[in-house]
């Protein structure tokens, strides 16, 4: 078996996303907020069963393009980019979360929670972050499926 066979929810997610990011901090005062395009894939060649590109524009004109290739292993995915490393998994027919450490900043690491609706194209995520243990903010994401 496979990823899709093995990760269904996963594969549920695959196409092209459009949304918005909203950060918190601690107390819930607006931080930040930019648009996203996310693309989610599976190639069927090269080294990496999972690809991720994430495209953000910022308020201020700031344009980022990020991309989180994955390999697939024991029913998860594992993230080891020159940003980040972590690891995703399934843990019910509607829920995926991630933890992930920011290379740049070992003190810090991420839980994220991202609910696929049941018509499969709507979600919501939720990124906890964490410095030396203590919650410092949130970033809130409404995605739309676009293709």
């Amino acid at each position: 078996m496979g990823i899709r066979e093995e990760m269904p929810l996963l594969a549920r997610h695959e196409g092209k996303w459009m949304g918005h990011y909203v950060w918190v901090d601690a107390q819930g005062n607006l931080v930040e907020r930019h648009e996203a395009r996310l693309e989610n894939s599976f190639p069927t060649d090269g080294p990496y069963e999972y690809y991720q590109i994430n495209t953000y524009d910022y308020d201020d004109g700031r344009h980022e393009v990020i991309h989180f290739p994955a390999k697939y292993k024991d029913k998860q995915l594992w993230f080891d980019t020159d940003r980040i490393t972590g690891r995703a998994w399934e843990v019910d027919q509607h829920t995926m979360m991630l933890t992930w450490v920011r290379k740049d900043d070992p003190s810090g690491y991420f839980y994220e929670m991202i609910q696929l609706d049941a018509t499969g194209n709507k979600r919501s995520r939720v990124w906890q972050w964490f410095e030396n243990g203590i919650c410092t903010k949130r970033t809130l994401i409404n995605e739309e499926r676009v293709a």
